[in-house]
C-alpha cells in the first residue's frame, strides 16, 4: 500500500508585530515575496502536496468537467444591443476560451436579429477577438472597451499577468490600423472625448488604488497627458463612464461611506471638471444626466436612498428637489434616464427589483413608478445594456436559482414583453428537476437571517443529505439568485445548495450591512454559524456531511466561523481568503488597505478596533482543536487578497490544530492567475472541477444520485 503524501512543513522565522501594548509573534511572515526563492520552493511544494492528496479525483474532476462543457452552448451570440448604426454584441465559438466582440449594421433599432450562434450576423465586423489577444499568454483580462461617440474608434486595455494593470489600445475600426498604445500600466475605467480625439485614463498609486485620471491626446506621446484630478484622500476610490447621450463623462470618487461625482463636457474636454455636490462626511449620491436635469440617488435623509432631481448646472445639495421617497423593505441604488422615463433598480424585501418612471414631457417631473414584476417568488431581475436615450424600450435581464437567464425587451408605453433570448442548457437538462426555496436562521441576538436553498426536485429534509453553504457577507454586496450550469453537478449528486444571506452584505438593506461591520463584524460570522446550525435542525443536511465555501471577503467569513464551530463543517473551501485581516489592514502601503478602514475600522490608530479585528482575524485565532478538511485557494499575482495569506493560514493550521490524514490542509496556487483565477473559461470549468471535485469527495457525494 503506498504510504499518504507528507504535507510540506513551513519554517518557522519568528517576526514580532507591536501596535497597542500587544507583542504578536509571526513565524510565517517571511512568506511574502512572490520572488523570493523559498516562497517559491514552498507553494510549488504545496501544490505538489495537493495534487498527491487528490490524484485520486482525477475521474471525477474530468465527470465534473465534461458535465459543464456538455451542457453549455459552446459557440453562442449575446443579444446585439443597439447603439448608432450599428448592432454591438460578443460571441463564443467551441474550442475557444474567450469572447469575440463584434457589430454589424443596423437598420431598425426594434427589429433585434434573429440569432443563430453559427452564423455571424450580416456584414459582421470583428473588433477584438480576445483568443488571438491571449495567445502566447497563460492569463487575459479585458479591463475596458470603449467606441466613441462617431463609432469609428476602439478603445481597450489588456492586463496578461493577473494584477489588475492594464496596457491601453486605440484602433481605427475601419482599417484596423493602431493609432494609440502609449498608455500602460493603467487602472479600470476609459472615455473617449465626443470626437473620440481625446481619451480620459485612470491611474493607480503604489497601492493600487485608482488616484488620478489623465487625459491624453490620441495619438501622441504620453508625456503631454493631462492631469484632470488627483485623488489624494487614500480611502477614495475613482471611477470613470459616459452618460447615455454621449454629453458628459462622469467622475465618481467615492469612499465606503461617502461620494462625489464631478461631469466633464464630452464636447469640450479641456474644460474643466464640475462638481455635482462636494463630498460630505457620511453622504452618497450617484448621478444620471437626464437631457435638462439630473437625476440624483442619494442616502442624504436617510440611509436606505432617496430619489431626487436637480438643474443640470447644479453645483451643491441644496440644488436637489425631492422626487421619489422608499417604502418601508426597499433600498434605492441607482437610476437610468432615458427620453421619455427613467428606470429606477433598487432592493424590495430582500431582491433586486425595477420600476419605470415615465417622464412628464417638457419637465423634470414623472409619473407614478410602474413596476416590474414576475412571477417566481425568488429571482433576480436588471437592466439590460440599451445604449440609445432614444429608446421606447427596455432590455431586463431575469434569473433564478432554477431559471436560466432570460433577456427580454419590454415595451414602456404598452408593457408588451418581447423574449429575445433563454439561455439554452444542454444535455437534456430540465429546470422542472429543481426547486428553490428560501428559509430563515435565528442568529444568537434574535435576529432572523435569510438562507436560500436549491436542491433537486424532492429532495426531503431527513437529516441524511450532503450540502454545501455559501457565504461572502462584506461590502454590501448581495449574493442574488442566479442560474448556474456547473452547480447543476452538484444537485445531481443529492447535494443542497445553500446561501447564507448573512449581515454585511446588502440583501435587507443598509442597515443589513451596518450590522455586518466594523464593531459588528462578528454578526457576520456568527449568522454564518447559525444557518449552518439550522440547515442541520430542520433536516436538510446531515451533521457530518456539511461543507463550507467562500472567496476573498468569504474567505475571511468561513475561515472565522470555523474558528467558531469547527465541528460545524465537514470541509472547508476558502478561494483567495482574506484570513490575515489584521495583518493586513495594519499596513497603509499595501493595496486596498486604507480604503478598507471604513469597512473594518483603523487598528493602527484604534485600540478598540484593533482588539476587536484581533479577536476574529483567522490566522490569529487557530485553535488546538479538530478542525475539518480545509482546502485553500490562492493566485501569485492577486493584487487584493495576497498569496502571503492563504499560505500563512495553511502553515499555522498543519502547526495547530489537530488534523489528521482523514481531515488533511491543502493549499493550491495558481501562478499564472489573478484574484479571480484562471481567465479563460475552460481553464475556469476545469478550476471548478478540481475545487469541487474535493468538496464533494470530502462529504461522500461523488456519485450521481439516482
Amino acid at each position: 500500500m503506498r504510504p499518504e503524501p507528507t504535507p510540506p512543513v513551513a519554517p518557522e522565522r519568528p517576526s514580532t508585530r507591536s501596535h497597542h501594548g500587544d507583542d504578536v509573534v509571526d513565524p510565517y511572515a517571511w512568506m511574502w515575496d512572490p520572488e523570493d526563492a523559498d516562497v517559491r520552493a514552498h507553494l510549488e511544494a504545496e501544490n505538489a502536496y495537493a495534487e498527491a492528496r487528490t490524484a485520486h479525483l482525477a475521474p471525477l474532476r474530468q465527470q465534473l468537467f465534461d458535465e459543464i462543457k456538455e451542457r453549455t452552448l459552446e459557440t453562442d451570440l449575446s443579444v446585439p444591443v443597439a447603439s448608432g448604426d450599428w448592432w454591438y454584441y460578443a460571441r463564443t465559438v467551441e474550442g475557444q476560451q474567450y469572447a469575440i466582440h463584434c457589430r454589424a449594421p443596423l437598420t431598425d433599432a426594434t427589429l433585434v436579429p434573429e440569432l443563430d450562434p453559427t452564423q455571424p450576423l450580416a456584414g459582421e465586423v470583428v473588433l477584438l477577438d480576445g483568443n488571438a489577444l491571449a495567445r502566447g499568454h497563460e492569463f487575459f483580462s479585458l479591463g475596458g472597451l470603449e467606441v466613441s461617440a462617431d463609432h469609428t474608434r476602439l478603445a481597450y486595455a489588456v492586463d496578461v499577468t493577473g494584477d489588475e494593470r492594464f496596457d491601453v489600445r486605440v484602433i481605427d475600426i475601419t482599417s484596423g490600423d493602431v493609432l494609440d498604445e502609449a498608455v500602460t500600466g493603467a487602472g479600470y475605467g476609459l472615455a473617449f472625448s465626443r470626437d473620440g480625439g481625446q481619451l480620459f485614463h485612470v491611474a493607480v498609486d503604489d497601492a493600487w488604488r485608482p488616484h488620478e485620471v489623465w487625459r491624453h491626446e490620441v495619438g501622441t506621446a504620453r508625456e503631454g497627458d493631462v492631469l484632470v484630478h488627483r485623488e489624494d484622500d487614500e480611502r477614495f476610490w475613482m471611477g470613470l463612464g459616459v452618460s447615455r447621450d454621449e454629453r458628459w463623462i462622469l467622475l465618481g470618487l467615492g469612499s465606503k461611506t461617502s461620494s462625489e461625482v464631478h461631469l466633464i463636457d464630452a464636447d469640450d474636454p479641456t474644460a474643466a471638471a464640475r462638481c455635482v455636490a462636494p463630498r460630505r462626511e457620511g453622504v452618497e449620491y450617484d448621478v444620471e444626466p437626464a437631457d435638462d436635469h439630473l437625476l440624483i440617488v442619494h442616502n442624504e435623509r436617510q440611509p436606505e436612498g432617496d430619489l431626487a432631481w436637480a438643474p443640470l448646472d447644479a453645483t451643491g445639495p441644496e440644488q436637489w428637489q425631492p422626487l421619489l421617497q422608499r417604502a418601508e423593505g426597499e433600498r434605492f441604488l441607482e437610476v437610468d434616464s432615458f427620453d421619455d422615463f427613467a428606470v429606477l433598480s433598487l432592493r424590495a424585501d430582500g431582491l433586486p427589483a425595477l420600476r419605470i418612471l415615465p417622464r412628464l414631457p417638457g419637465t423634470a417631473r414623472y409619473g407614478a413608478p410602474m413596476p416590474v414584476s414576475f412571477d417566481d417568488e425568488l429571482h433576480s431581475v436588471a437592466l439590460g445594456p440599451v445604449a440609445e436615450p432614444g429608446a421606447d424600450r427596455i432590455r431586463v435581464i431575469h434569473e433564478s436559482w432554477v431559471s436560466p437567464r432570460s433577456v427580454l425587451d419590454i415595451v414602456v408605453e404598452t408593457g408588451e414583453r418581447i423574449v429575445l433570448k433563454r439561455q439554452r442548457v444542454l444535455g437534456g437538462v430540465d429546470p422542472q428537476d429543481y426547486e428553490q426555496r428560501r428559509t430563515w436562521a435565528s442568529a444568537p441576538d434574535g435576529t432572523q437571517v435569510p438562507v436560500s436553498l436549491v436542491m433537486r426536485r424532492g429532495t426531503e429534509p431527513d437529516g441524511t443529505n450532503p450540502g454545501l453553504l455559501y457565504g461572502y457577507g462584506s461590502y454590501e454586496m448581495s449574493f442574488d439568485p442566479y442560474f448556474s450550469i456547473a452547480r447543476l453537478s452538484l444537485l445531481d449528486r443529492g447535494l443542497v445548495y445553500a446561501v447564507a444571506h448573512v449581515r454585511g452584505g446588502g440583501e435587507l438593506g443598509r442597515h443589513w450591512y451596518d450590522d455586518g461591520k466594523m464593531l459588528h463584524k462578528r454578526n457576520t460570522f456568527t449568522d454564518f454559524v447559525a444557518a449552518a446550525e439550522h440547515l442541520h435542525e430542520t433536516g436538510w443536511v446531515a451533521r457530518d456531511r456539511l461543507a463550507a465555501e467562500g472567496g476573498s471577503a468569504g474567505g475571511l467569513l468561513v475561515g472565522a466561523a470555523t474558528n467558531l464551530a469547527p465541528d460545524r463543517f465537514a470541509a472547508v473551501l476558502a478561494a483567495v481568503p482574506f484570513v490575515d485581516t489584521l495583518t493586513t489592514i495594519l499596513r497603509p502601503e499595501l493595496p486596498l488597505t486604507v480604503g478598507e478602514w471604513e469597512e473594518w475600522g483603523n487598528p493602527l490608530d484604534d485600540p478598540e478596533v484593533y482588539a476587536y479585528m484581533r479577536s476574529y482575524s483567522p490566522y490569529e485565532n487557530v485553535a488546538a482543536v479538530e478542525y475539518p478538511a480545509i482546502l485553500a485557494t490562492t493566485s501569485l499575482h492577486d493584487t487584493r487578497v495576497y498569496f502571503t495569506e492563504p499560505a500563512k493560514w495553511t502553515a499555522r493550521l498543519r502547526a495547530v490544530t489537530q488534523h489528521s490524514v482523514d481531515r488533511p490542509i491543502l493549499l493550491r496556487t495558481e501562478m499564472s492567475a489573478g484574484h479571480g483565477g484562471r481567465s479563460g473559461r475552460y481553464d475556469a470549468w476545469e478550476q471548478t472541477a478540481w475545487e469541487w471535485a474535493w468538496l464533494l469527495d470530502r462529504i461522500g457525494a461523488g456519485t450521481l444520485a439516482p
